[in-house]
C-alpha cells in the first residue's frame, strides 16, 4: 500500500498553482477527455429516454393504460434527474455537457421507440432499462478507482435503472395473458 500524504506544504502548493482545474487534482486516475465523452454518451441515453417514456405516457391508451401510463412518468421524471447529475458532473470536471438534439441518436446506448401497442411500449423501455443496465455496468467497472466520484454517480444510477426494469418487468407480468401475446 502506498504510504499516505507526507508533505501536505507541496500539496497545498499544487492546489494553489492548479486552482483552475477545480476538483481535478493529480489524484485524478481516470482518461479525462475518454471519462467526459463517456458521459456524454450516458447524457444522450438519458435524455432519448426521457423522450420514449414521455411520448409513451402521452400516447398509451386501452383500459390498462392508466397505471402503465403513471409508471412512465414516474420514469421519466427519474430519467430527467439523471440527465442532470450526468450534466453536472461533465461540467465540474470542466467539460462541456452535450445536449445537441443533431447527433442525440448517435451518442445514445439505446433506442427511441413510437410503439402505439401498449405491451410493445412496455417492452421497448424494458430492453432499453436492460440496455442502461448492462452499459453502466460495464462503466461503473471500467472506472474502478480511477474516478470515484463518476462510479458513484452511475452506480446511482444503475440502481435506479433496475428498478426501472424490475417495474416493467411486474407491469407486464400483471396485464392479462391476451394482452401480452
Amino acid at each position: 500500500m502506498a504510504e499516505f500524504l507526507t508533505d501536505i506544504k507541496s500539496l497545498r502548493e499544487r492546489a494553489r498553482m492548479e486552482i483552475d482545474k477545480g476538483p481535478v487534482t493529480q489524484a485524478y486516475g481516470a482518461d479525462l477527455p475518454r471519462v467526459i465523452q463517456v458521459l456524454n454518451e450516458a447524457l444522450a441515453t438519458e435524455i432519448v429516454c426521457v423522450l420514449r417514456y414521455k411520448r409513451h405516457y402521452y400516447t398509451a391508451s386501452g383500459i390498462h393504460a392508466g397505471t402503465v401510463a403513471a409508471e412512465f412518468l414516474e420514469h421519466a421524471q427519474e430519467e430527467q434527474e439523471h440527465a442532470d447529475m450526468l450534466a453536472e458532473r461533465i461540467v465540474q470536471l470542466g467539460g462541456d455537457p452535450d445536449f445537441n438534439p443533431d447527433t442525440l441518436s448517435t451518442r445514445t446506448h439505446t433506442e427511441y421507440d413510437a410503439s402505439a401497442d401498449l405491451i410493445d411500449m412496455i417492452k421497448e423501455d424494458l430492453i432499453a432499462e436492460r440496455v442502461a443496465i448492462a452499459s453502466y455496468t460495464e462503466i461503473v467497472q471500467w472506472l474502478g478507482d480511477g474516478d470515484p466520484t463518476t462510479r458513484r454517480v452511475f452506480e446511482h444510477l444503475l440502481g435506479q435503472e433496475e428498478e426501472h426494469a424490475d417495474d416493467l418487468r411486474s407491469l407486464l407480468e400483471r396485464l392479462p395473458g391476451e394482452l401480452r401475446k
